[in-house]
């Protein structure tokens, strides 16, 4: 079939950003906003005394800009500000069964929760239930547990510091640390890796430092969609001339070129500003390799320079007083042969040499990666693996240089500082001890992975959501939706209709809150919550937009309702706390000492950075230095059953963020009114046989833990550019194909990036 003949697939021309970005907004701001207060309200979007996009976790300028939201952040504000609402009224007029049969994408547009429901088996229809009632009855469920350790506490990145605070507080009280959390899918490999590395599991970046490095290496994440407001920082920084280096399977056009729809000369021109000054597509999975082989290359150059009398190419001054284990590491580069790491990376000697002679030119480089380095089966290695690159010309702890994880959703770091883990640090069990009176639970808690094969296997009992959409999110969802229905409780806080509301236990109970554009008004009067970004900055957010319905509740109210059901005899004064947020943040300043002056520092143009000691070269480590560390071979090694296999990796759309689905479009990849597709590379296409058009179906290539196949039927093929070996397709609808067992045993991160499969004809 001709390329352009194939139904909603077609090229897309035109930059990143640009003129199609303000369509898209308009759009967007149209299908669903519905008063103008409401599309004023975006106005105030990452701004002083405004509220924090609801989207993605890149920092704003200081807080300061005019002007400051993307065309992702819009979707994003105005799907949570939309004029629709999902009623009583709703839910008596369709059944569960009925609504099983929506799309993910009309569950959530239908609009937002109004009411508290509770469902009612007899009838298969949700119900509305006086708040009173409905924590009742959640903590009677949760306190006819056997164990604690038998519920499920999931936390969305989206929950705020002083929400995410109580609500880990509440989970502890009741006596478990059963946090699977939305970082366990994504950036978990940073969270576990880094701390081994430098000591801390965050990046050690500011915003300002782009403003003084000499390269960029963009590694395995596609700005456009997933943080566009990036793109005006890396504008920035190539009309400065600062080299910026990607690393990523598919051609994407943020990375590509960009027109800022801020610049009148750009738009009015049709001008875009190239991203990339250099853009090498390594293979799905080659990521370790290609690491492996830039630092073979930087070490064999600089053994040249130092033959050639010069001063050589590695940092030896800041590597003998900062670091440890570098030995090791050279040990391990020259054991690997050059054939060995083309062949896992896809790229050749020379790419790998011109990419380490960009980093070596450089005085200070800063790495930015995203899930494409940690949803892998050695994705914490990979991690520590750019660690040790960085390290070697002391690019960690000086200004311009320095690692920045690219995180996700808005608050998902924030919600990770003040203690949503399954694996508490004993500082902050014996914090909590101390400031609140009770002795928290110190056994290890589940991870997602570890909830899921919990409620799979009958372990666990209860599940609570803070919001999210956890099975749809996880790999394996067909086993995700039989644990959850095996259920005794279900608990979803919640702004919108997912499918996991759908995945009804013997009680489930759906709570709407707030979202982050509404007024929070408690007892002391309106209050503000605090997030935390991808760089630490913590600030505050208060919402300007009257409530979508007065039923709704915050999320902290609501984790203290549910608290006082569940705790009759708790050592908590949860009322007293909910009634003004600057006493919660008082408790997190007396758990956690680094948010010292909390309420007084929020209160300046964006906020106050949280310590990062590492960005001042004071390694928390057991040997008090930072670590060079050996990951072994070059990857993940195939098996038998992958021979000839492609290697998938699930990607968003861009009218996505994560499980959310905004619209049926990919417009920067050429996609309209569909996500049925799979991208395969031409050549790889034809050497199946195939063309860009067929239907074809995609199964799992290796054995699975369920000895069935998995197989994704009827999806068109679409040729694109990108690397051999590698195909693409849309998540959550390619998570079928992730078995559960596939994971970075490091971090428990399924393995969404490395999907070893077979392409074969339709039928």
């Amino acid at each position: 079939m001709a390329k352009d003949k194939v139904p909603g697939v077609g090229p897309y021309g035109g930059p990143a950003g640009g003129w199609g970005a303000l369509q898209a907004v308009a759009k967007a701001i149209k299908g669903e906003m519905a008063v103008s207060s409401e599309v004023r309200a975006l106005l105030r979007a990452n701004q002083p005394s405004g509220f924090d996009c609801p989207g993605c976790a890149w920092p704003d300028p200081r807080h300061t800009s005019s002007f400051e939201f993307c065309e992702n952040g819009a979707k994003a504000v105005s799907w949570e500000a939309t004029g629709r609402r999902t009623t009583p009224a709703f839910f008596a007029e369709h059944s569960v069964t009925d609504l099983w049969n929506f799309s993910d994408h009309e569950l959530e547009a239908q609009g937002r929760l109004t009411h508290p429901m509770a469902y009612d088996a007899a009838t298969d229809h949700f119900r509305p239930i006086a708040w009173d009632e409905a924590f009742q009855r959640i903590g009677q469920a949760l306190q006819a547990l056997p164990d604690p350790d038998m519920a499920e506490f999931y936390t969305s990145g989206r929950t705020s510091n002083e929400a995410a605070f109580l609500y880990q507080l509440f989970v502890r009280e009741f006596g478990t640390n059963n946090f699977p959390d939305c970082s366990n899918m994504c950036h978990e490999a940073t969270s576990v890796g880094l701390p081994e590395s430098i000591g801390v599991g965050k990046g050690t970046v500011t915003l300002e430092d782009f403003d003084h490095c000499d390269a960029i290496f963009c590694i395995g994440h596609n700005p456009g969609t997933n943080h566009p407001r990036m793109l005006s920082t890396l504008r920035n920084a190539a009309k400065r001339g600062v080299p910026i280096v990607a690393f990523n399977p598919l051609r994407e056009r943020s990375l590509e070129r960009f027109a800022s729809p801020q610049s009148p000369l750009e738009m009015l021109t049709f001008r875009s500003t190239k991203i990339s000054s250099f853009y090498y597509q390594l293979k799905a999975g080659g990521d370790l390799a290609m690491l492996k082989g830039i630092m073979k290359a930087l070490i064999e150059a600089d053994a040249e320079d130092l033959a050639r009398g010069g001063p050589g190419l590695l940092d030896r001054e800041f590597i003998a007083e900062h670091t440890v284990g570098l030995e090791a590491l050279r040990t391990d580069l020259a054991g690997l042969s050059w054939d060995a790491i083309e062949a896992a990376s896809g790229l050749t000697r020379a790419q790998l040499g011109e990419a380490a002679s960009i980093y070596a030119r450089a005085k200070n480089t800063i790495i930015c990666y995203g899930m494409g380095i940690t949803q892998h089966r050695h994705g914490t290695q990979n991690v520590q693996q750019i660690a040790n690159l960085l390290l070697l010309r002391g690019n960690i702890g000086r200004q311009g240089a320095g690692i920045c994880p690219l995180r996700g959703h808005s608050n998902v770091q924030g919600d990770r500082t003040v203690g949503i883990t399954e694996i508490p640090p004993a500082s902050l069990l014996d914090n909590i001890e101390r400031v609140f009176g009770f002795a928290p639970p110190r056994r290890k808690g589940h991870g997602a992975v570890e909830a899921i094969q919990a409620m799979c296997d009958g372990r666990a009992r209860a599940l609570v959501c803070m919001g999210g959409n956890l099975p749809l999110a996880m790999a394996d969802p067909e086993a995700a939706f039989a644990g959850m229905r095996r259920l005794d409780l279900a608990v979803h806080v919640a702004t919108k209709l997912n499918r996991s509301h759908l995945l009804t236990a013997k009680e489930t109970f759906i709570l709407p809150c707030l979202g982050r554009t509404e007024i929070d008004m408690q007892e002391s009067g309106m209050q503000s919550v605090t997030v935390e970004d991808s760089m630490s900055m913590v600030h505050a957010s208060q919402g300007t937009l009257t409530p979508a319905s007065e039923h709704l509740r915050s999320e902290p109210a609501i984790v203290a309702g549910l608290a006082l059901a569940t705790l009759p005899q708790t050592k908590v004064d949860w009322a007293w706390l909910v009634a003004d947020y600057e006493r919660i943040r008082d408790k997190i300043e007396a758990v956690f000492p680094d948010f010292a002056g909390y309420n007084e520092r929020i209160q300046s143009p964006g906020g106050f950075r949280l310590p990062i000691a590492a960005s001042e070269r004071r390694w928390h480590t057991p040997t008090g230095k930072a670590t060079f560390l050996v990951a072994p071979g070059l990857g993940e090694a195939a098996d038998d059953s992958c021979q000839d296999a492609l290697i998938l990796t699930t990607i968003r759309s861009h009218d996505q963020y994560n499980t959310t689905i905004y619209g049926l479009n990919d417009r920067y990849r050429g996609i309209t009114g569909r996500r049925d597709v799979v991208f395969v590379s031409a050549q790889d296409l034809a050497a199946r046989g195939l063309g860009h058009g067929d239907l074809v179906d995609v199964e799992l290539a290796r054995g699975n833990d369920r000895d069935q196949p998995r197989i994704l039927r009827g999806m068109t093929a679409v040729a694109h550019d990108i690397a051999a070996g590698t195909a693409a397709a849309y998540y959550p609808e390619a998570n079928g194909l992730v078995v559960l067992a596939n994971h970075d045993r490091r971090s428990g991160t399924p393995s969404y990036k490395s999907v070893p499969v077979r392409i074969r004809r339709a039928g």
